[in-house]
Formats: C-alpha cells, sequence, structure tokens
C-alpha cells in the first residue's frame, strides 16, 4: 500500500495552512497517524477522544494552572492523540515549561500557533484530505478486487492472487495449506522462512485450542506484525494467508486481506468442486454394487485395484442422505447432481476424520454413501457416524442457503462389500419412517418392531391384522372426526401414564379420561392386558407403516 493512505502528523505539518506552525516537543512521535481533527477546549475529555486525532485548542482550559497543562498532555498521550495543536493569543501567550517536558518525554508532538489561526479551515482542508485518501483507498481496493476475481479463472489462481497481494501492499505474504508445503511470496531464505513458518504453526494451533474466532489473527514477530486470515468454505479451513508488515496494521490492508483470501477461497472450492465430480465419476460402478448387478468380489476387484482387500475386511454402513435439489443455475436435469456434488465435498472430509473410508454416489437427489470403517479398534461406529452427521447438519444449516432439509437413514453395519445391498435396502426404510419419528438421523437398529414389519411383504395380511386390532378405532375417527388412534398411540408410547398423555396431546385430563373411556368401549375394558397391549402397539406401528 502507497504511504498516502496513510496521513501522520508530518503530512499534517506540510499542509500550506500549516506554514506558520512550530513544533515545541515529541518530534520523535511526528510519524504518529491522524484519523480525525478534533476543536477540544474542556479538561474533562476521557470520554470525547477515541485516538488518533490531532486535537486543537486555545489552551482556555488549562491557562491558569500548568500543572493542569501536564496533566492535559498526559491524558492525551495515553488515550493515544496524535498531537496536541495550541493556538496562541487569545488565551495563552505561552506554553508552560512542564508541559513541553511532559510532551517530550512520551513523544507527544506539541505544536503551536504563535498567532490567531481559524480553526474551521484546519478543519475542513485536513478532513477533506482524509476523505479523499480513504476514497483512493476504496478506488485501489476495488481495483485490486477485481483482478484478483480474475485471476482466480486462470490456471495458477491461488499464486497469482498471492503474487498481487504482495506487490500490493509491499509486505512479505506467507501461504499456509492446511495440508502441504507453506510458500512464502516473495520466497525468504530457507532457514529464515522455516522459523517463522514454524512460529506460525505454533501460534495458529495455540490460537484453535483456545477457540478463537475472531478473524484475522494478529501475532507479534521480531518486531513486526503479523496477521492472518484463513481461506475456506463448506465450515472447512484449507488455508492460512499471513502478512508480515513492519508497521502497525491499517485498514487497507486488512480489506484487501479479506478480499484475497476470499478469491483464494473460491479457487480452492472450484478445484474441490472438479475433484469431487471426478471421483464420482469414477465411482458409477457403486450404484451397481447397490442394486446387486455386481456377481462377486472379482468384478469389485476390477474396480477397486489394490485397495479391495483392506476395504473389504472392514464393517460398513450404507447411509442415505435426501435432501433439496439446488436452486442454483444449472443445464436441465443437472440441479440434483450439484446439490449432491456440493454435498459430498462436504461429507468426505468429517467421513475421513472419524476414520471411515467413503464410496460415494448419487441417486436423483439423494447421496448414497458406502462408509467403511477403518478405525483400529471398530467400536462406536454408530456413535462417530452421528457425530459425522450431527456436523454435516450443522454445516449444512449455516451455510447462506442451507436452510433446504436433510433426511439421512442408516443401514446396519456389516462386514463385506457384497453384503452393502442389504445395507442398503435397510436405509432406505429408515428414510421412509421419517414421518413418523421425526428425526433426522435414522438408524435402521433403532426401528423397534418396524425391523420385522418390512419383512412382511404381503400388505393384505398386514391390513387385516390393523383390522382386527384397530378396526373399530378407525372406523370412529372416521364417521366422527376423532382422534382415538392417536390417543391411544400416545398413551401407549408413554407407559400409559394419563398425565404424560394429556400433556402430550395438549388436551385436558378430563377429554383424556373421556377418550380412554371411549377406547375401552370399543375395544373391550381388556385392552390393556399385557397381549392385548403388545398386539396393540404391534398394529399401531404397522398402521404407520401402511400410511407413510
Amino acid at each position: 500500500m502507497d504511504s498516502a493512505f496513510i496521513l501522520t502528523v508530518q503530512d499534517v505539518l506540510q499542509r500550506p495552512l500549516f506554514a506558520q506552525a512550530c513544533v515545541l516537543a515529541g518530534e520523535g512521535g511526528l510519524n504518529r497517524q491522524v484519523r480525525w481533527i478534533h476543536i477540544l477546549e474542556v479538561s474533562h475529555f476521557d470520554k470525547l477522544v477515541h485516538g488518533e486525532e490531532m486535537i486543537l485548542t486555545t489552551g482556555i482550559s488549562f491557562q491558569s494552572d500548568p500543572a493542569v497543562g501536564v496533566s492535559y498532555v498526559e491524558r492525551l498521550a495515553a488515550q493515544n492523540v496524535s498531537c496536541l495543536v495550541i493556538e496562541l493569543g487569545a488565551y495563552l501567550n505561552a506554553v508552560p515549561e512542564a508541559m513541553i517536558e511532559a510532551a517530550e518525554k512520551h513523544q507527544f508532538p506539541l505544536i503551536i500557533f504563535p498567532g490567531s489561526v481559524r480553526f474551521v479551515d484546519i478543519t475542513q482542508d485536513v478532513h477533506s484530505f482524509i476523505i479523499n485518501s480513504h476514497h483512493k483507498t476504496l478506488q485501489e481496493l476495488e481495483r485490486v478486487s477485481r483482478e484478483f476475481h480474475r485471476l482466480t479463472l486462470t490456471s495458477q489462481g491461488t499464486s497469482n492472487v498471492l503474487k498481487l497481494l504482495h506487490t500490493s501492499t509491499k509486505s512479505q505474504v506467507i501461504y499456509l495449506p492446511t495440508t502441504g508445503q507453506a510458500v512464502g511470496i516473495p520466497a525468504l531464505p530457507k532457514t529464515k522462512q522455516s522459523l517463522l513458518v514454524e512460529f506460525l504453526q505454533a501460534s495458529l494451533r495455540r490460537l484453535e485450542a483456545e477457540e478463537t474466532d475472531r478473524f484475522p489473527y494478529h501475532l507479534d514477530y521480531e518486531e513486526q506484525t503479523v496477521i492472518v486470515q484463513p481461506a475456506g468454505a463448506l465450515g472447512k479451513t484449507w488455508a492460512y494467508v499471513a502478512m508480515v508488515l513492519a508497521r502497525r496494521p491499517q485498514e487497507y490492508d486488512y480489506l484487501i486481506l479479506d478480499s484475497a483470501t476470499l478469491s483464494i477461497a473460491q479457487d480452492l472450492l472450484r478445484k474441490r468442486y472438479i475433484d469431487e465430480q471426478k471421483l464420482y465419476t469414477e465411482n458409477l460402478w457403486v450404484d451397481d454394487l447397490l442394486h446387486s448387478r455386481l456377481k462377486d468380489e472379482e468384478q469389485l476387484k476390477s474396480f477397486m485395484g489394490t485397495e479391495f482387500k483392506r476395504l473389504n475386511e472392514g464393517s460398513l454402513h450404507v447411509c442415505l442422505i435426501e435432501f433439496e435439489p439446488s436452486q442454483e443455475p444449472a443445464e436441465e436435469g443437472q440441479e440434483s447432481m450439484t446439490a449432491g456434488i456440493h454435498l459430498s465435498m462436504v461429507l468426505r472430509p468429517l467421513l475421513a476424520q472419524h476414520s471411515f473410508y467413503p464410496l460415494i454416489t448419487i441417486k436423483n437427489n439423494r447421496l448414497v454413501v458406502v462408509a467403511i470403517d477403518l478405525s483400529v479398534k471398530r467400536s462406536g461406529a454408530k456413535t462417530r457416524l452421528q457425530q459425522v452427521f450431527d456436523s454435516l447438519l450443522l454445516t449444512h444449516a449455516s451455510e447462506p442457503f442451507g436452510g433446504e432439509r436433510l433426511l439421512i437413514g442408516v443401514g446396519i453395519a456389516y462386514t463385506g462389500l457384497m453384503n452393502a445391498p442389504v445395507s442398503y435396502q435397510e436405509a432406505i426404510q429408515a428414510l421412509v419412517l421419517y414421518t413418523c419419528f421425526e428425526k433426522k438421523v435414522l438408524f435402521f437398529d433403532e426401528l423397534g418392531v418396524f425391523q420385522l414389519l418390512f419383512h412382511i411383504h404381503d400388505r393384505t395380511m398386514l391390513q387385516a391384522f390393523v383390522g382386527s386390532q384397530l378396526g373399530p378405532l378407525i372406523e370412529y375417527d372416521q364417521n366422527k372426526g376423532g382422534e382415538l388412534l392417536r390417543t391411544l398411540q400416545v398413551y401407549l408410547d408413554h407407559d400409559a401414564s394419563k398425565q404424560v398423555a394429556a400433556q402430550k396431546l395438549f388436551i385436558v385430563r378430563q377429554t383424556l379420561y373421556y377418550r380412554l373411556d371411549k377406547i375401552a368401549e370399543l375395544l373391550g375394558e381388556d385392552y390393556m392386558s399385557p397381549d392385548k397391549r403388545l398386539a396393540l402397539q404391534v398394529a399401531l406401528r404397522a398402521y404407520q407403516l401402511l400410511n407413510v
């Protein structure tokens, strides 16, 4: 960044209106930045200044007591004010020596005008200069940001963005990918770069352990300031970009670093999308596996090569993730493919993080995942899968347009890839029962009696069983518009607790008692006997299955 973007006390003194000004003390602080000019004629100003202001005064607030003047200077210096400019004449003929000494002690610029000046002219002139400088800053930032975006469309997008960041800020740039070698722009001597990279990596590990997510990070390194910004998307950080500055960072530095990391993230995201699309193309055979179109393991070996033995020995779960088709512009019929690949980009690293090897394919608006457990202990697979899906749902919900629902069904674990079709069917059945359980992640082994009912393929038999057990209630509800069937289910599901059932149904106890009496009248007074109760609970589940 050009130095013109930073206005210092020395710069202000070069303005024509300061031709008669004289620096009495604190010349060592003339490089202090000036963000604004403020006229101050009161002694109690602690809440009136923010820091980096040039203060103009006639001295009226401390004219009568040199000690007040000394305190005035010391408090301004403590609040990081840029300098103090005093107009001599009307209230103060000379600056007390004690004030000059205090200013010199703190290297706080103390400037005087020997005669009367128009403060309004000074503020107008300097404020116009500051505003124009900010405007130039924004114009330069917009130009560089457009160039960043253009560079991401080149084959070496990230590298080119880093080079432009260096030339635009005149700072040392370090690129730290989460996997791979760090790169310095420009390249540093090997030892010097190694020390800097080790410092950055150690600092990032510490900050991540502290769960500090206020970016950019500020680090001090060998009397220099380092600002670090992450580059990533989909809830993952893929790299860090660091700028090493010999000066204090300015607003321009923060903005241009943010723009650069955003462009790098877009470049990395596009490359990962292409890689994911390639993996999908290479794994089209997974659909044949799930639909039992592969006859034997020899066919599997021809697709998987040397990985077959290792993966075939692991236990697997087939997971189905149902998603909404993408609303982004895409070729006709490709909406689900786009959304599916986007989702698999998020899911793949999550599975790897929890020791699963994923084989992923896309079927309409469903992502099909064969999650093979590579954990050494091979225990707690279900818990780890739940953690994966919790993270997936959280990441999906936090995306700007990620409000669409995700429903997840998981089959039982099996060993051997040829058993994947069984787990696949179980995952489908788990998804089918979402309306019964209203859980976003449903494992087949949590379905209870539904696991048995799914294997009764004769729907006529199921309907006859439901009719024999629940027929009077179904008929009553249809004719009278009642809710006896739902009342019975809630009542039985909560261990026949009248208090809990009334709360869940949002009715008063008296209404519940009336409904239970009606149920007893229709089903018989012994409907709560062990055998009858069990039959009713199975019939209720069968009724749900028939009506999903």
